[in-house]
């Protein structure tokens, strides 16, 4: 049944989803991308779509921004339209001097400030992590295509203006790729709800030097290897 949040009933989303935060990003997926993709839902501006991939049935949902958001739209469709995967394509911002704007990173876990590590088993801090079938299948199609490609831990942070600016370089020093606003929230509700998961980024700036940002309309449109790769990784 519909949700305060999803108007479609189960069978109407598919098993994979793939979960930009953008809802015209979304949009745009699923008319450029899915074959017949028909609109399933649609509440306070989040669509969701359907149609299908290489014959596969896939969905298209936005998240909007940052974990709390995300996090209600991943646990419903895990735990009450029964979908299986769900990979994140997004955007983030560099914090390693190994990547370049325009770079693809493929989320191998995800280091947070968030509640969402902490509030599953008291006293412990969880490990929120990829599934590895979908990161092995996003990563392969990657580097298949000769996309400029990293794997490694993103930084998912509450806070997307924050005072504290010894925190990006600190992770930038212990191996951290880029800073974003959703993955851990992702990863923490497929293992609490069974599921798996991915996120795949698209550097559209970097915090260390500010070298060759993208633009607003760039961020939206130059995605095209990284959503490649995420539609990899759910097929895998």
């Amino acid at each position: 049944m519909a949700t305060p949040h999803i108007s479609c009933e189960p069978g109407d989303i598919a098993p994979l989803v793939i979960m930009p935060g953008d809802p015209r990003r979304a949009e745009r997926i699923a008319r450029t991308r899915l074959d017949g993709a028909r609109l399933v839902s649609e509440v306070r501006g989040i669509g969701a779509w359907t149609g299908t991939v290489d014959g596969v049935p896939v969905s298209v949902m936005a998240s909007g921004m940052g974990v709390p958001s995300l996090s209600i739209y991943a646990t419903e469709l895990y735990a009450q339209y029964g979908v299986k995967r769900i990979c994140r394509v997004g955007t983030c911002g560099g914090i390693s001097r190994a990547v370049a704007v325009s770079d693809v990173i493929v989320a191998s876990s995800a280091h947070t400030n968030s509640a969402v590590a902490t509030f599953g088993v008291p006293g412990v801090t969880l490990s929120l992590a990829a599934s590895f079938d979908m990161l092995r299948g996003a990563v392969d199609q990657a580097r298949g295509s000769g996309a400029r490609v990293h794997v490694g831990p993103v930084f998912t942070s509450d806070f997307f203006y924050s005072s504290r600016t010894d925190v990006i370089p600190a992770l930038g020093e212990l191996g951290t790729l880029g800073v974003e606003m959703e993955a851990a929230g992702l990863y923490a509700c497929a293992l609490a709800n069974n599921g798996e998961a991915l996120t795949v980024l698209t550097v559209t700036d970097h915090l260390l030097d500010g070298s060759g940002d993208l633009s607003a309309e760039e961020r939206e449109t130059q995605f095209q290897g990284a959503l490649e790769a995420a539609i990899a990784g759910l097929l895998a």
